[in-house]
């Protein structure tokens, strides 16, 4: 035997091989998967900060057509999520990342270089497909290259990179607004193309379920369709008036939609929402909170760069730098909610955060003035929002997790996140309504503080409808 050459058989040569390429395989999936989730997280955050922008590049836009750039995205998003990732499992988590992520990419050009808000609005919605496949799939993929005892771990990191998009984004989405607002999108094109070519290579592919019933896609046009009907029957209210037929038509519509929604959920093998959920009390009690702060939280959201640039006058970039202060502490707080939970429970826990993004909103209706006073003013608002936010929203989120087998995690979690971003929808759409389109600094106040009032009051409600997390059924307290 020659030096170099190995006695090992052939097999114990190649699981050796095996073993040492793992870690590099490993790796390139954490950071394939980490950079495909962090673009789609951060789009939420750095398209508000454009939307100003975009008021001024189309013509002066309204606020309600601007509207549209956000939520035929969240709509969208949120009626596919269940379906592109049932879909994923029938043919394959890797093929359905990859594709979600194509199809972002590419939506996301389409979008920089669309010459109206029609035309960015469809873009929005192609985008809103790519991520509805790629969410899904990307913690499958991420789970399935991990080994049992380190998948707590990772799901907590792959959650956390949603944490870093939120810190990030208002100013990233300031520095390039500056630029121009096309490269809000563009941002994506070079991290998505990196991310094919790479995923093409190292990302695992098991082997898709392709038996059982085919996801409901009818059901997923329905869940569409009443969502939109909602959101402009809110956008139109202020223009059309609350009595006109048009929006009381809208409304009709609406429960038309969501009534036929309902009744097929009921009879379909593989719905958009399995209904059995829904009556696990915990469950239904976690994700209806998480739909009510979330619509507060997009309120917020708006509300702040509206506030900051046509209010104060801010830069897109100097907007990002106000906002970015809440953002970045949730992460922190996302975790310190750990021992607050097991000490006083999830209920409480999230009560107590809502409770403080409603104080963090009254704030700024009481504080807040034409005159620019960001320290006194504004920053204390924007922290006590985003401790408020650090403590409800993972809370939550893991409280409507642990409700259900974990058989059902993957579909109920794809549940409470179509209905948060439902909760988005309502909460841009309401903002839209309250503000209208004032006429001078006094009137514009005026409509802020409503607005903020109104988002203040939904938050409360998220707080009391989290409270009953904590309440036990009669049979449990017997």
């Amino acid at each position: 035997m020659t030096v170099g050459e190995s006695n090992s058989p052939p097999s114990a040569v190649a699981s050796a091989t095996d073993r040492a390429a793992a870690p590099a395989s490993s790796r390139a999936t954490v950071w394939i998967i980490s950079a495909g989730v962090f673009v789609v997280n951060l789009d939420l955050f750095i398209v508000n900060v454009a939307v100003p922008a975009l008021g001024d590049a189309f013509d002066g836009s309204s606020l309600a057509s601007l509207s549209w750039v956000l939520n035929a995205y969240a709509i969208v998003f949120a009626a596919l999520l269940v379906v592109a990732g049932r879909l994923a499992d029938r043919y394959g988590h890797r093929r359905g990342f990859l594709l979600g992520l194509a199809v972002f990419t590419a939506a996301s050009a389409l979008c920089a270089v669309a010459p109206g808000v029609g035309w960015l609005v469809t873009a929005r919605v192609l985008q809103a497909v790519g991520a509805a496949a790629l969410m899904p799939t990307s913690l499958a993929l991420l789970l399935v290259n991990t080994p049992a005892e380190r998948r707590p771990r990772a799901i907590r990191s792959w959650a956390a990179i949603g944490g870093i998009a939120a810190g990030l984004g208002p100013v990233v989405g300031g520095v390039l607004v500056e630029a121009d607002w096309r490269w809000v999108f563009l941002v994506n094109v070079p991290v998505g193309a990196i991310g094919l070519i790479a995923g093409a290579r190292w990302l695992p592919d098991a082997r898709p379920h392709r038996e059982g019933p085919f996801p409901d896609l009818f059901g997923a046009v329905l869940l569409t369709l009443a969502i939109g009907a909602l959101a402009l029957a809110l956008v139109k209210a202020d223009a059309w008036g609350w009595s006109s037929p048009g929006v009381l038509g809208t409304l009709v519509a609406t429960a038309v939609l969501t009534a036929g929604f309902r009744l097929r959920s009921a009879r379909h093998p593989a719905p958009v929402v399995e209904l059995p959920m829904l009556r696990t009390r915990a469950f239904a009690t976690a994700t209806l909170a998480a739909l009510l702060f979330t619509a507060a939280f997009a309120a917020m959201l708006l509300t702040s760069v509206l506030w900051c640039q046509q209010v104060w006058g801010y830069s897109a970039i100097r907007t990002g730098l106000a906002i970015a202060p809440g953002p970045l502490v949730v992460p922190a707080l996302a975790v310190l909610s750990g021992p607050v939970v097991s000490r006083i429970g999830a209920g409480r826990t999230a009560a107590l955060g809502c409770l403080l993004f409603a104080v963090g909103l009254a704030w700024w209706a009481v504080a807040l003035d034409t005159a620019p006073h960001y320290a006194s003013g504004f920053l204390p608002g924007m922290m006590i929002t985003g401790i408020g936010v650090g403590f409800a929203l993972p809370t939550l989120v893991g409280a409507a997790a642990a409700a259900l087998p974990p058989t059902r995690f993957a579909t109920g979690s794809a549940v409470t996140t179509m209905a948060r971003q439902t909760g988005s929808v309502l909460g841009v759409a309401l903002m839209v309504t309250l503000l209208g389109a004032p006429d001078g600094p006094a009137e514009a106040l005026d409509a802020f503080r409503h607005g903020w009032w109104v988002a203040a009051a939904t938050a409360v409600v998220a707080a009391a409808t989290a409270l009953a997390l904590h309440r036990r059924p009669a049979a449990a307290r017997a």
